[in-house]
């Protein structure tokens, strides 16, 4: 009796952190980002979440070379091409968001606060610095859900 109370207990508490997974993994795929100048690839990595950069509308600048992190305030940064750049960092799910993470800005080289929340099949994607009442929100859009 004892024994089948115990095996019930660690079934219910283990279909519920694997429906947390399921649920936390919504946001794995890429997204076109608001402005529709680039996609990020959202990947997990161990119980994190991260988001590289994958797509540029212009990925090369005047002479042909591919963009370059110029404006990071990293001087051995600022030789890394913006494709490819990890621009998410560190985000964990918690119940219906996913938070404790940053978010890069390459077109002014600052590191941002970030949470992230999955509404209608888009990705209310918020920077912030201090509290997130003082931010910017951008909605990406899944690159499957764009005709």
């Amino acid at each position: 009796m004892i024994k089948s109370l115990f095996l019930s207990i660690v079934i219910v508490f283990s279909l519920n952190s694997f429906s947390q997974t399921l649920k936390g993994d919504e946001v794995i795929g890429t997204w076109l980002v608001g402005n529709s100048k680039a996609k990020i690839k959202i990947y997990k990595n161990g119980t994190k979440y991260y988001g590289k950069m994958v797509w540029l509308r212009e990925p090369t600048d005047a002479d042909g070379k591919p963009k370059l992190d110029k404006n990071n305030p990293d001087k051995e940064k600022q030789k890394l091409p913006l494709l490819g750049y990890d621009l998410l960092k560190d985000f964990v799910f918690e119940e219906d968001h996913w938070d404790n993470g940053t978010i890069y800005d390459p077109e002014n080289g600052k590191t941002y606060k970030c949470k992230i929340s999955f509404r209608e099949g888009k990705l209310d994607v918020r920077g912030y610095i201090g509290f997130s009442l003082i931010g910017r929100t951008d909605v990406w859009f899944r690159c499957s859900d764009i005709k």
